[in-house]
């Protein structure tokens, strides 16, 4: 699908949303994704979860009881993967490797910018901060306190770990909306679906769960409004993502969701979130910033010590 897109398209940033390390094999994940690299000039990066839906583990012969230990040991080895050209190892959860090469190399053989998400899991938190990547906090089920203790450890191990400062971590934040002009037609419109949703029903009310989640309905200045105060809960960050076609919603009414989300909200919210944004706070990484990076380090390396 992404291959797809990246050959329909010349400037979008191809993601996912997400790919789960746990029950896919490190090695595939490695190929298939350095290969949409190739594909895309560069254009994607890639959001690993851990997965919380129990029942898909048994499916890949997996037991969600050792997600985490799983995420930590499939991630360190697609991170050597992408960094050795000779790859040597052993683990827990899947068979050894002797003298391998996965194929094809990361393009300009700098390895497509990672983002691990997470809902609930400090351990994962810790992971991204370890390896200087992007922390995804997918809020969109609890209270914002909640993230803003995940997020905030993150930021303090990112700088723990000498990536930068705390306010210089990458963070992406979940969202989910339902519009319509008028805010009254979105909930007499949306509250079926979400009293049905088997994740939202029977449940907190409607009211509930969107005062007490990023969950808003209503016009599409409410959905800016909400999201342009995100930032004071939880720090300027840089990706926002939205979770569109939830709750059982009709195709015809996902796209047109999606219309509003397009033409209305994110170029107002984008311009927005930009305003009084600290200079010392990066933009999320892409392709290019990453092999200038790596290619300004090499240069530094070389450069005559000075006397």
């Amino acid at each position: 699908m992404l291959g797809y897109l990246a050959a329909k398209t010349s400037k979008l940033i191809l993601s996912t949303s997400t790919t789960l390390i746990t029950t896919n094999d490190p090695v595939k994940i490695a190929e298939d994704y350095a290969m949409l690299q190739h594909v895309s000039d560069g254009r994607m990066d890639l959001i690993l979860g851990r997965g919380n839906t129990g029942p898909v583990y048994p499916w890949f012969g997996q037991d969600i009881r050792q997600g985490i230990p799983l995420a930590i040991e499939h991630y360190a080895l697609l991170h050597k993967l992408w960094r050795e050209e000779v790859v040597n190892w052993s683990g827990k959860f899947r068979t050894p490797l002797q003298g391998f090469t996965a194929t094809p190399r990361p393009l300009d053989d700098v390895p497509p910018f990672v983002w691990h998400g997470s809902i609930r899991s400090p351990e994962i938190a810790e992971q991204a901060a370890f390896y200087g990547d992007g922390f995804f906090a997918n809020n969109i089920f609890w209270p914002k306190e909640h993230y803003m203790q995940l997020i905030g450890f993150y930021r303090q191990r990112f700088e723990h770990y000498g990536h930068g400062t705390a306010e210089q971590a990458i963070v992406g934040l979940g969202g989910q909306a339902f519009m319509r002009k008028n805010s009254q037609d979105a909930v007499d419109e949306f509250r079926p679906y979400f009293d049905q949703a088997p994740v939202y029903g029977n449940g907190p009310s409607l009211e509930d769960f969107t005062e007490q989640t990023p969950l808003t309905v209503g016009s599409p200045q409410q959905v800016i409004d909400r999201y342009a105060a995100m930032r004071d809960h939880f720090g300027d960050y840089q990706r926002q993502l939205f979770l569109m076609d939830h709750a059982g919603l009709p195709l015809k009414t996902v796209l047109e969701q999606l219309d509003l989300l397009g033409e209305e909200v994110v170029p107002v919210l984008r311009k927005e979130l930009e305003k009084n944004r600290p200079a010392s706070v990066p933009d999320a990484p892409t392709h290019e910033s990453l092999v200038a990076k790596r290619d300004a380090e090499r240069a530094a390396q070389l450069a005559p010590a000075a006397v």
